[in-house]
């Protein structure tokens, strides 16, 4: 094979467009994967519309990916072989030498190597990857389902588990898309008397076959705080809905010494105050997604609980028709492109 498909934008705000390029050889500590599914995610617009530092054109999105391990480069002594089945996440790699990495909290590494920004992502045939960025798919896990595990997987499941949280706890999650759903089923795995929160009521069955105990509809008359309190006040609120307002509206449902924790994006601040957080000593605090060992647990984790994200499948050719469709907010769970 000496070329393979991608699907890149040439320019910042520009269409995907697919392309011929060479197929790229793997150096010391990388290997190349051959992509066999990729998800869309809402942050890959941050790349496309150069709306973070260091962005650089002609750019491949995809920070979802799922695929076998093509070939090993030269010198990489990590155990991995051709022909294994890996996913590579928002964490693509750390640098290991910044504070973080010293203390061992990689994920929050200054230098972070996300697909799509730091290198070539998932919207492609093939694709390199440093090996400390890779997770072992579990066998029970098809590459459509495994590569949305790997950053809205991830990131609801860390963000439940390294919570304050206990079985039993009243958890809520606010949002039942694309993150919301997937939390929503891990609160309900966990043990979590779970609540799931959504605009309107006809999303109220929807919210109980993912597993939820109660449904708050947050454009009902009943505020989604007071109806959190008349359950017991929330232990955790799980923010995966990109609106502030929608946020910062479930603070006075937490009980005392409850905790809020961010993970949907959204450039608008929270309107809290101290007041709010000092007598009944609550927490906020932003959660981000989670390393390449973090990413392996999330799936074997979905696998021992028949846990499997909602997905749309598009082949790589529609990549553009796709990631806009995703952008839009038509597409409500996930969109996953395809190479067969």
């Amino acid at each position: 094979m000496s070329a393979h498909r991608v699907a890149q934008a040439a320019a910042a705000g520009g269409p995907l467009e697919i392309v011929e390029r060479e197929v790229p050889q793997p150096g010391p500590g990388h290997v190349r994967i051959a992509v066999e599914a990729c998800g869309i995610c809402h942050s890959d617009a941050a790349f496309v519309n150069a709306l973070l530092p260091g962005v650089r054109f002609p750019l491949v999105p995809g920070h979802e990916i799922a695929g076998r391990i093509e070939e090993v480069g030269e010198g990489t002594s990590s155990g991995w072989r051709v022909g294994d089945r890996v996913a590579v996440g928002w964490f693509g790699g750390s640098c290991r030498h910044c504070t973080p990495c010293r203390q061992g909290d990689f994920i929050v590494c200054e230098n972070l190597k996300v697909p799509g920004w730091a290198y070539d992502g998932g919207f492609a045939d093939t694709m390199i990857a440093p090996a400390d960025a890779l997770a072992r798919i579990p066998d029970a896990l098809a590459a459509t389902d495994a590569a949305p595990l790997a950053c809205a997987g991830v990131t609801t499941y860390n963000g439940l588990r390294r919570s304050s949280a206990r079985p039993g706890d009243l958890v809520a999650v606010l949002g039942i898309g694309g993150l919301g759903h997937l939390g929503t089923k891990y609160a309900a795995a966990m043990g979590f008397e779970t609540v799931a929160i959504a605009r309107g009521p006809d999303k109220a069955d929807f919210a109980k076959q993912l597993g939820a105990h109660h449904y708050v509809d947050s454009t009902a008359d009943t505020t989604v705080a007071d109806a959190l309190q008349s359950l017991g006040g929330a232990r955790v609120v799980l923010a995966t809905a990109a609106n502030s307002a929608a946020i910062t509206a479930t603070v006075e449902g937490l009980r005392p010494r409850g905790e809020l924790v961010v993970i949907g994006a959204d450039a608008e601040p929270l309107g809290i105050s101290p007041n709010q957080l000092l007598m009944s000593g609550k927490i906020i605090r932003g959660h981000p997604s989670g390393t390449a060992q973090d990413v392996q647990e999330t799936m074997a984790f979905s696998a021992l609980h028949g846990i499997r994200p909602m997905i749309e499948t598009v082949p790589l050719d529609q990549a553009d028709e796709a990631y806009k469709r995703m952008m839009s907010g038509a597409a409500r769970f996930r969109m996953v492109l395809t190479t067969g």
